[in-house]
């Protein structure tokens, strides 16, 4: 277990917690710090040093303030505290009297000593309502008097598992929610408050930090109620079962209506006097002992967390300039409008060609789906393999029974052997239209994604005007429609040239019919002998079983044995249009639709119409205006948090030395 060593100052004990003598040392890093915290640079994701104080209910949280601030708290049954309390005390040598105010709600209300309790219980209904539920809107406390230590805390709703009534059901799963959010930053310091009779392996308290800081580097325990158990809790407090890395600190806090001063020189004896407490290390006992650790760990964390504070300011500061200085500037004339639109479309124009046309994804690294040319040709291959090859030609229903009933429909009075066209063009009018719908979806397909690329690409580029995107997506909508109308009607042409009759100058034609053709003399010998079996093998093309056309004419089943191959041999160069016709026409297409069809789709939605779309974009949007005003805002406080703590630098590199 680590302890920190107090300093060679003696706290005074007469008044309530006194403050330390390095005060001058800490106290411009709290105020410091406490100036961020107001200037609310928090909501910028910047995470400050603080000192969160969490306990099971009834584990002495109030008092253990109280007996710090030297103040009254709330108290009563169930939750007394029911919203973030943000206590600033500040030591000021010049305050004849103690000076208080809350703050919270953008309000800032002075209040009296006396009056205390009161108002923090007036301002928590006004916060969280007036039944017994909890928010995490945050009250501050500010407390300026001559003898409070230079500390700024927050302290969390007390952990309970049950409700009690008035309180919703999931009472312990909205306090952890709020507990685990302030307690997780690594820049909080966790006060974790125990009472002694606890079993401090079961505190929840102590479960929760440990969620956070498993190895308790960044918790300090107090030890309250210690006149109540002292029995086992010097060794409790030594073996540091739990890993508390920061220490305990056992205190006796406040009893009855004994004043802070009286409270102080009892715990003073109790500590010297006791039996078993009088045996703790008088370097871990006491609310002054607790303020100086406090002020320290404070000091020290605060050193240690303001680099990166400095760094995320600035960081955070140069993002939200960059950001601002990309807004849109304030648009008078038309004119203006008018080039500020033609740099929307010319940006969109080039990410749609890198996207589609270049492969060049650089803007969406990771988004796969916006890696245009890629998914397309995903498409096509998942297409090219929707179409039969010829292994299925061969194998596909009973082998040559298509062909014989198509030849015995097509008999005439002429020559024998003689193979009639239109049998082949029967049969290959049936499987075109089998296979017709495939190159019409892959095409709607294929658009269909198109419209979503687009429509993201647009919405990206036209972000700061968005009262144009209702008009640039309706124009996008309606050419891509044109575009995949267009397509279809190609597609089907190709389909229906297909239909018309069978051409093709591709040589592997004659080359895989002459192949094929090699088998039948087999063929015709399995028919003849079926002593040699009935399976014959077309190598690379599959397999077929032949006897069921051994009760048919030799004559017939020979022609169509022809017909068969004839359609294997010339499929693969219907396929090979059918594939290779739609692909060429879609990156045709994409090419004319970046490059030609969508500046010219665009511009008449938005310049026609005697430039109306143009008027709409001297009209800043409310949501542009928002983010600009919200940009502006946070430079400010950015600014402003910059040059706080450009003035506690140097402090800390003398407090390091």
């Amino acid at each position: 277990m680590e302890h920190i060593e107090t300093s060679d100052c003696k706290c005074n004990i007469k008044g309530a917690p006194l403050a330390t003598s390095y005060d001058a040392q800490i106290r411009p890093l709290l105020d410091a710090v406490d100036r961020l915290r107001n200037l609310k640079v928090m909501q910028e994701g910047i995470q400050l040093p603080t000192i969160v104080v969490v306990g099971d209910q009834s584990s002495g949280k109030s008092s253990v303030l109280e007996s710090l601030a030297g103040i009254s708290l709330p108290r009563g049954q169930g939750i007394c505290t029911r919203v973030p309390l943000i206590m600033r005390l500040k030591r000021d040598k010049s305050a004849i009297n103690p000076q208080m105010q809350l703050e919270y709600k953008e309000k800032t209300i002075q209040i009296t000593e006396s009056g205390i309790t009161a108002a923090i219980s007036r301002a928590t209904d006004e916060i969280a309502g007036s039944g017994k539920a909890i928010s995490n809107a945050p009250l501050t406390l500010v407390v300026k008097k001559t003898d409070v230590p230079d500390l700024t805390m927050v302290d969390l709703p007390g952990i309970t598992r049950v409700p009690v009534k008035g309180q919703p059901e999931n009472i312990y799963e909205q306090i952890s929610d709020i507990i685990k959010e302030y307690i997780s930053p690594k820049e909080s310091i966790i006060l974790n408050v125990l009472s002694a009779a606890a079993d401090f392996t079961i505190c929840e308290s102590i479960q929760m930090s440990r969620q956070v800081d498993r190895n308790g580097e960044r918790t300090l325990a107090v030890v309250t109620k210690v006149d109540m158990a002292p029995v086992g809790l010097h060794e409790k407090v030594m073996a540091d079962d739990v890993k508390i890395g920061l220490g305990y600190v056992c205190v006796r806090n406040r009893v009855g209506d004994e004043t802070y001063d009286e409270a102080r020189v009892e715990e003073s004896k109790l500590f010297e006097t006791h039996p078993l407490l009088s045996k703790i290390d008088k370097t871990i006992v006491g609310v002054p002992t607790l303020a100086q650790k406090l002020m320290r760990i404070q000091a020290a964390s605060i050193s240690k967390c303001m680099p990166d504070i400095v760094k995320k300011i600035n960081e955070k500061l140069t993002f939200n300039v960059n950001e601002l200085d990309k807004m849109p500037r304030n648009l008078s004339t038309v004119s203006d409008a008018m080039r500020a639109f033609m740099k929307v479309l010319i940006s969109m124009k080039e990410t749609l060609k890198k996207i589609l046309i270049l492969r060049d994804y650089d803007e969406y690294p990771d988004n796969l789906d916006m890696h245009g040319v890629a998914r397309i040709v995903d498409m096509l291959t998942e297409y090219s393999k929707e179409l039969p090859v010829n292994q299925v030609m061969i194998s596909e229903g009973d082998f040559l029974m298509e062909e014989i009933i198509v030849l015995e429909e097509a008999k005439a009075i002429g020559l024998p052997n003689f193979l009639p066209e239109s049998t082949f063009k029967t049969l290959l009018k049936r499987k075109i239209d089998g296979i017709s719908h495939f190159p019409i979806e892959f095409v709607k397909k294929v658009w269909n994604y198109i419209e979503k690329v687009v429509i993201k690409v647009l919405l990206k580029h036209s972000d700061n005007y968005p009262q144009l995107q209702s008009s640039m997506t309706r124009a996008a909508e309606n050419l891509i429609e044109k575009m995949t109308k267009l397509s279809c009607q190609s597609v089907q042409r190709m389909i229906d040239m297909e239909r018309v009759g069978a051409y093709t100058s591709n040589p592997d034609y004659m080359a895989t019919w002459c192949l094929l053709m090699g088998k039948q003399d087999h063929f015709m010998d399995l028919l003849d002998n079926c002593y040699k079996g009935s399976i014959l093998d077309f190598d690379r093309f599959g397999k077929v079983n032949v006897v069921h056309l051994r009760q048919q004419q030799k004559e017939i089943a020979e022609k169509a044995f022809d017909l068969r191959m004839r359609m294997i041999a010339y499929w693969r160069s219907v396929v090979l249009r059918l594939v290779d016709g739609p692909a060429l026409h879609i990156l045709y297409s994409i090419q004319k639709l970046v490059e030609v069809e969508m500046d010219e789709e665009i511009l008449n939605e938005i310049a026609g119409d005697s430039g109306k779309g143009l008027e709409k974009m001297l009209e800043e949007s409310p949501s542009v205006a928002r983010k600009r005003d919200r940009l502006r805002k946070s430079v400010e406080l950015l600014e402003e948090s910059k040059q706080v703590v450009a003035t506690i630098i140097d402090r800390i590199a003398l407090l390091d030395d």
